[in-house]
């Protein structure tokens, strides 16, 4: 990551040195200008040193002034009232005015010099709050600590004027190391400088931080904020560590929350459909009971209905279990949705004969690009959503339509509803709602529709019914993905 900012910072020594060096040589240059034309217009000469005397505070601060007015003080009278540079003074008059001219020159300096300086040192400010702020907008993210080290390491880089940088830190046990480089290329041998990792007041590593051969080297300004820096990121540090531990924490909860339900799961919805199952056969295998032909008919039609209950309820877990593993990938082929939606209806008509079931099926939709098998699965897990919490004799419609390339199906019933705080959570395993938790079922067919969904890259949500109900609806682009 590269981050602009102002050019890098310069130490004390070297504005030293320029201040002096400035000030030494804008009374010189004064001194060639003023000298021709001081016998005739010795007021010119007079205000070129006093330029001379502003530019240098303005150029090289408040040193660079306070020198340049001491010299063109010197330089002036020598100049302006004696051009033959005898050295001497002929009255008190000049005396008197060699002391104004040197007041004037040294308040003036003082004055511009202050000035310069304060607003360089504002500058310099703003630029490092600037810096700052960037390097806490981006280390204040969600990420681990390994990337945040990174991005520590990248951020130094540019505003330093640095070739490599090279953080080590040890956090809950664990060592981690980033290295920043320019153009990945290690260039070693310039001025180098070293800053701890305090957290609190313990060392949990260190940042090294070096400039390329024949570089500048690290002023205290410098040092310092390379220290506030790694305050920053030592924070940034801590703070991923604990999100970090929040999550596995998270995680932890969620997955002990999975087990409990997958526990609740298989000792009733798994042992319901045996019980029956095996009630069944029992029967049928008692010599001593006596079944006329209706009874047994009852009997084996019981058996195999609970028979195909327990064979959707393991095939959910087996297709949750394929979906926490990644393995749900479609095998689109174009298709047409009508289609599919009849070949549901006409497999699921015994499941929902206590319904009256209807389609609307527009004559003009255009084949869609899907895996048909998952859709059948979508469509088979939302209508027997739909024949469980609908009341018997109650209308479930089905309807699809194509808006704006996309095709949206939707499946309506006339249940009592989804509260608005739980349309989020019924897609999640396992969950059963809180207005009906007596209905019977194992809570996967909306998670396993969402996650079929979700994998076309496609959306699913749940509405109110117009009439009372719910309405689940979701929508999957028509088009060939890899068109």
């Amino acid at each position: 990551m590269v981050v602009s900012q102002e050019p890098e910072y310069e130490g004390t020594a070297d504005i030293t040195v320029r201040g002096v060096v400035i000030g030494l040589l804008t009374p010189a240059i004064a001194t060639v200008v003023a000298y021709p034309i001081a016998p005739t217009r010795p007021e010119i000469s007079i205000a070129v040193f006093m330029l001379a005397v502003v530019i240098a505070a303005v150029a090289g601060g408040l040193w660079s002034g306070l020198i340049a007015g001491i010299l063109a003080s010197t330089l002036r009278p020598l100049v302006v009232e004696d051009p033959q540079l005898t050295f001497r003074f002929d009255d008190v008059e000049d005396v008197a005015t060699g002391v104004v001219f040197l007041s004037v020159a040294m308040v003036v300096g003082l004055l511009v010099g202050q000035a310069s300086e304060d607003r360089a040192r504002a500058s310099r400010r703003e630029r490092e709050a600037r810096f700052l702020g960037t390097l806490s907008s981006t280390l204040h993210t969600r990420e681990v600590p390994d990337r945040v080290l990174d991005q520590f390491a990248e951020v130094l880089m540019e505003p330093f004027g640095l070739s490599r940088v090279e953080v080590e830190a040890t956090l809950d046990g664990t060592d981690l190391r980033a290295l920043a480089t320019t153009n990945g290329e290690v260039v070693v041998g310039g001025p180098r400088t070293s800053v701890r990792l305090l957290a609190g007041d313990a060392s949990i590593g260190t940042l090294v931080a070096e400039r390329p051969p024949g570089g500048r080297p690290f002023s205290r300004d410098d040092q310092l904020l390379l220290e506030t820096a790694a305050r920053q990121a030592t924070a940034a540090l801590d703070r991923a560590r604990l999100d970090a531990r929040a999550r596995n924490a998270q995680l932890d909860a969620e997955t002990n929350q999975l087990r409990a339900a997958m526990f609740s799961s298989v000792t009733h919805d798994l042992r319901t459909p045996l019980a029956s199952i095996k009630a069944g056969v029992t029967s049928l295998l008692d010599t001593t009971v006596q079944h006329d032909p209706a009874q047994e008919r009852e009997l084996l039609t019981t058996i195999l209905e609970e028979t195909d209950r327990l064979n959707r309820l393991v095939g959910n877990l087996l297709d949750l279990a394929r979906i926490r593993a990644g393995a749900l990938t479609p095998t689109r082929q174009q298709s047409a949705m009508d289609e599919i939606v009849e070949i549901v209806l006409a497999r699921m008509r015994s499941r929902l004969a206590e319904h009256v079931v209807t389609a609307d099926l527009p004559a003009s939709l255009p084949d869609v690009w899907v895996d048909p098998v998952q859709l059948d699965q979508v469509l088979t897990n939302l209508l027997e959503n739909a024949g469980r919490h609908a009341p018997a004799g109650s209308e479930i419609q089905v309807s699809v339509l194509w808006m704006h390339g996309a095709v949206q199906v939707r499946v309506a019933d006339e249940g009592p509803g989804i509260p608005l705080d739980e349309r989020d959570r019924v897609f999640e395993a396992f969950y059963r709602g809180s207005s009906i938790p007596e209905t019977p079922g194992s809570g996967l067919g909306l998670a396993i529709a969402k996650a079929v969904v979700v994998a076309h890259g496609g959306r699913i949500w749940i509405e109110e019914a117009p009439a009372g109900g719910c309405v689940v609806a979701f929508e999957i682009q028509g088009g060939d993905p890899q068109a």
